[in-house]
């Protein structure tokens, strides 16, 4: 079908947009539309920060649906987070296809496609559940035995009335060793054809409803996953929007990481139980009898060398997953019940085969390169005991990103902190474009021209600052403790805990601690609720939910957290404001990630600290501070109680990446201005 001559404009639908949600136009939300619709044009990426309450979700779903809608294309627009994918389908997509309807022409159709895993699968329902390698712990506990059988008793009956099989419509929801009995993954489906329950499935449902949607909202990890499994798992499309764009690395980084357990391969012995014969399968169980003595005697942590007793039992697990996997057979026609054994004993152990190649590789001292790290995790001495696990991650994903989706389709990519230092730069590196962009487009309109790429084929792409519509420079003070003593690690100093204390007061409660641990969150909790007279509530005292609600409905609270609460608190209005943040957010030099990243930096000459451990806290500290403004009538201080914001090098990078608060280092000034605020408040 050739597109409508007289198609209507960007701005023109945007205008429909806003007065059919009851909003106002915003500049920034007006420009961002207007350069995803030249990003659409031109084929040209796009990243754009735009600031909370800037309307970004308008200001991409609208030129998204006149694409998709103009050339009858799909657009796939990916979130981090289960909150941002309900509110995009529940709230956002609904108002705007009914408003779009009439000068679009038809109503635009949207739907929600998550991993197979998130969807009930019949076949297995009815067919039962081998043991999972996740739940081998379980089993020592009856009472965990107990609770999870209840579960999958209720997820039975459940089948019967849900129209979705989506995990997420159930509510109350499962425990994930339940929910694993009844669902599997893409690599354990049978497929529809073999199915005896195909034409119900529930996920290729959602995969049908989603080929027909012009707008598709997926999470980053499925992103991943259609990028590194080599099958097509989201619908032809040619454009994608990643909202929550500064968690796009961290994602891809977990779907692409790899793990390897004894566990894993004693159920692997069980699932191909008599499909294969006993001495194959016992020449698996005895490399996971020598793997879990191992790796009970090696220290968890990363692994530069691979030790010794390693060397040698990881290629024999190696081949004798081959030799189970060869066993198994080809595909056969069989009835559906031993093919999906037969699938499912298939797909564990080729994991196991791929892991265990994959950990010899990172290791291989012919490689030119190294591109995984490897470490050891395990807790078998802590009271929630977990035995010991191998892992694997990619050193980073900037080629996977480059290759897989900017070489692929046009890609917008935003949030409300994406400039690190005051440029996109630190995150484009990540992300496998080229630092040196040609142009970076400023809040005000401005234009910094930089030298182009020398390289013909790196991706091209523009990066915008919409700026926010709070002011941040009259209604935040960005307060700098540099008086304390810089954090060290037996906890919070008195002097800290003392300044803690003297902002409670002064603020009169109302405020959101964010810590670096969770044992720093406890122990400014247990010592402060003696010392102020304002309640104190702390992550893990009951559901976070739960304790981000009773925090909002009362002014006088404080609520103390840690990692979450970075970026999961939204509570306008006086109930929030003093952000306390009591150390910058490095990353532990213990990371087995992000400590390999660094070093493999520093190997080719860069600064490793700046490039990983800074860009790692300066948006921590932006995620957070954003705590502050949730709305244009939000007043109060951010509070940094790590003097290194203000005596080191880096600290002016750091101070860079925030809002553009209005900066002290005196506390009898940030008192002073949460005292009047105080008094101000609502009673």
């Amino acid at each position: 079908m050739s597109a409508r001559s007289d198609f209507p404009g960007v701005n023109e639908l945007l205008t429909h947009a806003v007065e059919a949600v009851g909003g106002a136009e915003r500049e920034g939300q007006v420009r961002m539309a207007e350069a995803v619709g030249k990003a659409i044009r031109t084929g040209e990426h796009l990243a754009v920060q735009a600031g909370t309450g800037t309307g970004k979700s308008l200001a991409y779903l609208v030129p998204a649906i006149r694409h998709a809608v103009e050339k009858e294309a799909t657009v796939v627009v990916s979130t981090a987070t289960i909150a941002l994918q309900r509110q995009l389908v529940d709230r956002d997509l609904p108002r705007l296809a009914k408003s779009l309807k009439k000068p679009l022409g038809r109503e635009p159709t949207y739907a929600i496609l998550k991993g197979r895993r998130n969807y009930l699968c019949l076949n297995r329902l009815g067919a039962g559940a081998p043991d999972e390698p996740e739940d081998q712990a379980l089993f020592a506990d009856p009472f965990a035995v107990s609770r999870v059988g209840k579960e999958v008793t209720r997820l039975h009956e459940w089948s019967s009335d849900t129209e979705t099989g989506d995990r997420d419509e159930l509510v109350p929801g499962v425990s994930d060793q339940a929910w694993r009995q009844v669902s599997v993954t893409a690599r354990e489906c049978i497929g529809v054809s073999r199915c005896p329950i195909g034409t119900d499935c529930f996920a290729e449902q959602a995969r049908a409803e989603a080929g027909r949607a012009d707008i598709v909202v997926t999470n980053h990890a499925l992103l991943a996953i259609d990028a590194l499994q080599g099958y097509q798992v989201l619908p032809e499309h040619d454009l994608v929007i990643i909202d929550e764009a500064h968690e796009l690395v961290d994602r891809v980084t977990s779907v692409a990481t790899g793990e390897l357990t004894s566990g894993m391969v004693s159920a692997a012995v069980r699932r191909s139980g008599k499909l294969i014969d006993a001495d194959i399968a016992d020449r698996l169980m005895e490399s996971s009898d020598a793997l879990a003595v191992i790796l009970d005697d090696i220290p968890a942590g990363r692994l530069d060398q691979m030790p010794r007793s390693l060397q040698g039992s990881l290629p024999a697990l190696r081949d004798a997953a081959h030799g189970c996997i060869s066993a198994l057979g080809s595909e056969r026609k069989e009835d559906p019940e031993e093919a999906t054994a037969r699938k499912l004993a298939r797909t564990l152990l080729e994991e196991i085969h791929d892991t265990a190649v994959r950990l010899l590789e990172a290791h291989d001292p012919d490689a030119a390169h190294q591109r995984d790290v490897v470490w050891l995790t395990g807790d078998q001495y802590s009271s929630n005991p977990r035995p010991p696990a191998l892992k694997v991650a990619p050193l980073g994903v900037a080629g996977l990103l480059r290759e897989k989706v900017f070489g692929l389709n046009t890609t917008v990519l935003t949030s409300a902190t994406l400039t690190l230092g005051g440029n996109f730069d630190a995150l484009a590196r990540q992300w496998g474009l080229p630092p040196s962009q040609p142009k970076v487009v400023k809040a005000e309109g401005t234009a910094t021209d930089k030298e182009p790429p020398k390289d013909k084929d790196e991706p091209k792409w523009t990066g915008l600052d919409v700026g926010s519509p709070f002011d941040h420079k009259r209604n935040g003070i960005l307060y700098m403790a540099k008086h304390l003593p810089a954090p060290g690690r037996d906890g919070l100093s008195p002097s800290t805990l003392d300044e803690i204390a003297e902002l409670i007061e002064a603020s009169g409660g109302r405020a959101l601690g964010l810590f670096s641990s969770m044992r720093a969150a406890k122990q400014a909790a247990e010592e402060l609720r003696d010392r102020v007279k304002h309640p104190i509530l702390c992550q893990g005292e009951d559901s976070t939910g739960l304790l981000i609600q009773k925090f909002s409905d009362d002014p006088r609270t404080c609520l103390f957290g840690t990692l979450s609460l970075w970026q999961g608190v939204d509570v306008p209005g006086p109930s929030l404001q003093l952000v306390l943040v009591d150390r910058i957010p490095f990353p532990r030099p213990d990371d087995p990630v992000s400590s390999a990243r660094q070093r493999a930096v520093e190997a080719r000459g860069g600064n490793g600290f700046l490039t990983v451990a800074a860009t790692h806290a300066a948006l921590l500290l932006a995620q957070g501070t954003g705590r502050l403004h949730r709305s244009v009538s939000d007043r109060g201080v951010v509070a940094i109680l790590d003097s290194r914001l203000a005596t080191a090098r880096y600290g002016s990078f750091l101070r860079a990446s925030l809002p553009p608060f209005w900066p002290t280092m005196d506390p009898q000034v940030a008192r002073d201005a949460l005292r009047r605020l105080d008094a101000a408040a609502p009673v």
